[in-house]
């Protein structure tokens, strides 16, 4: 569906078919919910955060601004909810006695899919939300420059070097996990 389609789409719920809404939910749900993930780091919380998104796009889809696309739309929804959350959130503390240890007897070719993916999180952890956020809306999702900017309420310029510097500095933790890993061998 191109965002004609998702034009004619909020036409119709506006008008009075409110359940067409589950199919923009469905088409936008993996997106939102990386959104607020890249910035809470917690699942359950991020998963809270998309479905406040959702609704409260529902209900101000009627000032939604038609020159625009929906999704760059619902991203910035998206993004200030999980902000909103971050501000909001309060410290859990787990007890280590009940602290759940996950164990899995993967395959080697897994495993070091696995260490790559955690490296690369523990890296990406080092950034702020916001270069954490740009990063992942531009090599995750294929944002464009302009897209992300209007979703970050930045000029395109100011997310180009963003998204330079940030992945200068990930590279960099990278080299630094890399080598204390390699030490601990």
């Amino acid at each position: 569906m191109t965002n004609d389609g998702d034009l004619l789409t909020i036409d119709r719920i506006l008008a009075g078919e409110q359940s067409l809404y589950a199919g923009l939910v469905d088409r936008y749900k993996s997106y939102v919910y990386t959104i607020a993930y890249k910035i809470l780091l917690n699942r359950p919380e991020a998963e809270e955060a998309a479905q406040d998104s959702f609704i409260k796009a529902y209900h101000n889809l009627a000032s939604f601004n038609k020159q625009a696309k929906f999704s760059t739309w619902l991203y910035r929804i998206a993004f200030n909810t999980a902000i909103s959350y971050k501000r909001k959130r309060r410290h859990n503390f787990q007890s280590i006695e009940t602290a759940v240890i996950a164990y899995s007897g993967e395959a080697e070719g897994s495993l070091e899919r696995n260490d790559k993916k955690r490296f690369l999180n523990i890296a990406m952890e080092k950034l702020s939300e916001t270069d954490r956020t740009a990063l992942s809306l531009f090599y995750l999702q294929e944002f464009s420059l302009e897209e992300i900017a209007e979703i970050m309420s930045m000029q395109a310029n100011t997310i180009k070097v963003r998204i330079h510097r940030a992945r200068q500095r990930v590279a960099d933790e990278l080299r630094l996990i890399l080598q204390k890993e390699a030490l601990t061998l």
